[in-house]
């Protein structure tokens, strides 16, 4: 993940989603934005949340989606038991949760200086990505955690997440880099600042949350990664990669399913993913396996990877475009 090119990302444990009865049609889109614990998750009119069907397609369209994904189909992410371990997890906390001291510098990566400062609300118990109930602290992956503090609508993001103890407590928490967010406010990092993520971005409003899939449907873009990034950065990222190679997006590209996929052969919350595809499209937010798709865990993700994974419900490469790429600031 973050600074080099890695292989797919190592997912980890999640909050499990309500389930919807098989075969439910998602609803109809809604004109506001997604919420959690009481929080909009961003203003409805932030590009996470904008819808793009109508966007025009980059002219390079066609090389980079065959520089970058040649050959692969979309792979969700995710996971659909917590003993698996897969999946990107978050949890809310009740506005005022205790603070605790945040240190820097995990595995040799350090990014302090592109980092929030200060305490930050995350609870002793706060699930690592990577981590299963038998086995919380994980010593590999990207470790990320993701809190969301009710009231105040602060989303804070680890990478490299460690818990710090101290005579069997935990006193702090240790990072390779910390990111806050205002959930109300569709405020950027500063130029040029990573974040928990390779591009700058938030996480958790690209996650895909089996609730949402289930139940009003999808209405925001998601995650995704790509092998390789390049050196520059379109809006919404903030946040440069290391290739020099032209034909590799920029951090912030935004991919779309062609309008004339057909949608025939899904039903449920898999075909709220397709439809999200389509109106919402996919963020290049890190490096990793082509066409994956962040997500959360919960059972009911089983009948959507079974509809999309393999066989005739296969999202392949060239089903999607590359959106007009705005102003990219090179690095």
């Amino acid at each position: 993940m973050l600074r080099r090119p890695v292989p797919a990302l190592l997912a980890a444990v999640a909050l499990a989603g309500a389930l919807a009865l098989p075969g439910a049609t998602p609803a109809a889109p809604t004109a506001s934005g997604p919420t959690i614990g009481g929080c909009p998750v961003f203003p409805a009119s932030d590009p996470w949340n904008r819808d793009v069907a109508g966007d025009p397609v980059d002219p390079h369209s066609a090389t980079y989606l065959a520089a970058q994904a040649k050959g692969a189909n979309v792979h969700l992410d995710l996971g659909t038991r917590a003993s698996e371990g897969y999946g990107i997890p978050f949890v809310t906390v009740k506005q005022g949760q205790r603070r605790v001291p945040i240190r820097f510098g995990v595995d040799g990566e350090d990014y302090r200086d592109e980092s929030d400062r200060g305490s930050v609300p995350i609870p002793p118990r706060a699930p690592i990505e990577g981590g299963t109930p038998k086995r919380p602290n994980p010593r590999e992956g990207d470790r990320h955690v993701l809190v969301i503090e009710r009231g105040r609508c602060i989303l804070t993001e680890l990478y490299h997440a460690q818990r710090v103890t101290s005579g069997g407590k935990v006193t702090a928490w240790k990072a390779s880099s910390v990111a806050r967010f205002d959930l109300r406010k569709p405020t950027p990092r500063p130029a040029g600042w990573t974040s928990a993520d390779a591009a700058g971005l938030p996480i958790f409003p690209g996650l895909l949350r089996y609730e949402e899939a289930s139940g009003a449907g999808i209405h925001h873009a998601l995650r995704v990664t790509l092998p390789t990034a390049r050196k520059g950065y379109t809006a919404p990222a903030r946040h440069c990669g290391p290739s020099e190679r032209p034909d590799a997006l920029p951090y912030g590209a935004r991919l779309r399913l062609k309008a004339s996929f057909p949608e025939s052969r899904y039903s449920g919350a898999a075909l709220a993913v397709v439809r999200a595809l389509k109106r919402y499209g996919l963020i290049f937010a890190d490096q990793g396996s082509a066409l994956y798709v962040s997500g959360t865990t919960s059972p009911g993700w089983s009948r959507v990877l079974d509809q999309l994974h393999g066989g005739a419900g296969a999202i392949p490469w060239d089903a999607f475009q590359v959106l007009k790429l705005g102003h990219v600031t090179r690095c």
